[in-house]
């Protein structure tokens, strides 16, 4: 496993970063949506649509991108040479994607709310909420990037 993970390193690393990519893109959108979603009125159309916006970015493309980052990523930890687990920074990011999944859990539960016709938090809310995959992106790529210590 170990010659595979190493003969195949760049490749790996590619598809991990391409998977994160449709992730973020989606941990960016779909709160947007959460927050037009806010002004629409409770069984209109235009309710509806959000709703099934809402659901298929989720299902085909923020789930499974996360999937995916989470298996390229650990072909990555398991890579030998590549993660010096003494260093500050791994743990730092670690913790960063923790909180990631958090969030990406948090953004699955508002979107079952408003698939009932049950959310209770405000535009400002998703709007607040929408900063925190940036602030986390941003972290994480200082940390796998520049390795500050």
């Amino acid at each position: 496993m170990e010659d595979f993970l190493i003969n195949h390193y760049q490749w790996i690393k590619a598809f991990h970063i391409m998977s994160v990519i449709a992730w973020m893109a989606g941990m960016f959108y779909l709160p947007r949506l959460y927050i037009y979603h806010c002004d629409a009125e409770i069984g209109s159309v235009q309710s509806e649509t959000f709703k099934i916006m809402e659901r298929r970015l989720l299902r085909a493309i923020i789930n499974p991108a996360m999937i995916s980052s989470f298996v390229f990523g650990i072909f990555l930890l398991m890579t030998p040479g590549i993660v010096d687990w003494s260093a500050g920074w791994i743990w730092v990011k670690l913790a960063m994607l923790f909180l990631m999944t958090g969030f990406h859990g948090s953004l699955s539960r508002w979107r079952k709310d408003f698939d009932a016709d049950q959310n209770k938090r405000s535009a400002k809310f998703y709007r607040y909420a929408n900063e925190f995959p940036t602030i986390l992106m941003i972290i994480i790529v200082i940390m796998v990037v520049v390795k500050p210590f």
